[in-house]
């Protein structure tokens, strides 16, 4: 006797708002209304109106591109209008599925425009505070040992619409998506610092690319040994010019403007260098009147991509609420969703495998009945760090923030389906 599938309307809640138990995804019985409308619309197209299924195919391509039904699936662009090549290009979070960025929707952020370089030409300078100066050409470290880590890359002036006043109503990936995560492959550091021999006062590494902005960044010397790379490849191919060809520091977990691009030169010194973006940026007033400054790490944080501000619920029905989780401390514990505005929390499926310093993708059902709702999800990660309530944060950062937030978003749900940001 075949298994009986259970109502929509008659499945337990294990908190309020409607959301269901996390495990519902996976038994087999589980079925959509809207799956049902689906799959009658699509029989009700005859074979004939079909032509991809009665002629030849395009050929082989050298390089495969998306369908172009999916152009409109592209990074936004928000550029300084002053200076061209200064600016930011968004990841669309709210179109993708899974953990990994694509190369080509992979977030950017240059300081003047994209470098062309030549890599026959191009040559990292590891020196100062060292026993034996070394310049490495591109083809030598082709050849050094490497390893490859799937990391999130996180801007540390990302979600900072989140300290406005008002929540800003765009999708979730032009405010959010100054994230993305791929899998980096490249030379460990520790390789070339053992090579070069490091002095016993040096503290710091002071990275700088080859870019006409010659950005350069002040980095603990105890994180370059630790865990950095010098990236070489991204999901399995080599840099593309944007994101740092033909080299780029890679320093797992910590914000994006010390993940240096077209790598040039490591210096090893006894203290950081005060760059403009170790002073005027990357350094906040607190309340207490103290600045926060050398503030590495990416904290816990979480984003419910789907549902999400711009897309629409049609009709009451048990829809699947989708995001995603980050920490740059580890690997995500946990992640709660609430369908009530926070009054109640339930657990979400995160799925696997779970890995330090890497977006995790977490799921539950949830059934919409039609009435006003609000969304939020909060991440807790290996740690014991909890994302926090936006009002708890400002309250904590004062309103002169600017970077590292990582407030708990809100989506709210009209009684006509409408999605839109909410604090």
């Amino acid at each position: 006797m075949p298994a009986r599938r259970p109502s929509p309307h008659t499945l337990p809640e294990v908190a309020g708002g409607g959301l269901l138990d996390r495990r519902l995804f996976l038994r087999r019985g589980l079925v959509l209304a809207t799956a049902t409308a689906a799959a009658h619309t699509a029989s009700a197209t005859p074979d004939d109106d079909l032509p991809w299924l009665h002629e030849p195919g395009a050929p082989f391509t050298p390089y495969g591109q998306p369908s172009p039904h999916e152009r409109l699936t592209a990074r936004r662009i928000g550029a300084n209008r002053a200076v061209p090549g200064n600016g930011v290009s968004f990841t669309p979070l709210e179109e993708l599925e899974g953990i990994i960025t694509p190369n080509g929707l992979h977030f950017e952020r240059h300081h003047n425009g994209v470098p062309q370089i030549d890599p026959a030409r191009h040559t990292l300078t590891l020196h100062g505070r060292v026993k034996q100066p070394l310049v490495f050409d591109v083809k030598s470290l082709l050849r050094y040992p490497m390893r490859s880590q799937l990391l999130f890359i996180e801007c540390g002036g990302n979600s900072n619409a989140g300290w406005h006043q008002s929540p800003i109503q765009r999708p979730a990936g032009s405010v959010h998506g100054l994230i993305s995560c791929a899998e980096w492959t490249g030379v460990p550091l520790s390789v070339l610092l053992d090579e070069a021999g490091v002095e016993p006062d040096a503290r710091w590494v002071i990275a700088e690319g080859a870019d006409a902005g010659a950005m350069n960044m002040s980095i603990p010397l105890a994180k370059m040994r630790e865990d950095c790379l010098i990236g070489l490849y991204q999901n399995g191919e080599r840099l593309r010019p944007e994101q740092g060809y033909p080299m780029r520091l890679i320093v797992p977990g910590w914000e994006g403007v010390l993940h240096v691009k077209w790598l040039q030169r490591l210096e090893l010194s006894a203290q950081p260098v005060m760059s403009r973006n170790e002073t005027a940026k990357y350094t906040e007033l607190l309340p207490s009147g103290k600045a926060r400054q050398f503030t590495f790490t990416m904290d816990c944080k979480s984003l419910i991509t789907s549902p999400s501000h711009g897309q629409s619920l049609k009709q009451p029905d048990i829809y699947q609420v989708s995001g995603l989780a980050w920490s740059g401390h580890g690997r995500i514990r946990r992640v709660e969703v609430s369908a009530d505005g926070g009054r109640s929390w339930a657990d979400a499926a995160l799925d696997g495998p779970v890995l330090p310093r890497c977006l995790t993708r977490f799921r539950i059902p949830w059934r919409w009945n039609g009435q006003p709702a609000v969304l939020k999800s909060r991440a807790i990660d290996e740690r014991g760090n909890r994302q926090p309530e936006r009002a708890a944060l400002v309250a904590e950062r004062g309103r002169a923030g600017y970077f590292h937030y990582n407030g708990i978003v809100a989506w709210a749900i009209d009684d006509d389906g409408r999605v839109s940001h909410t604090y």
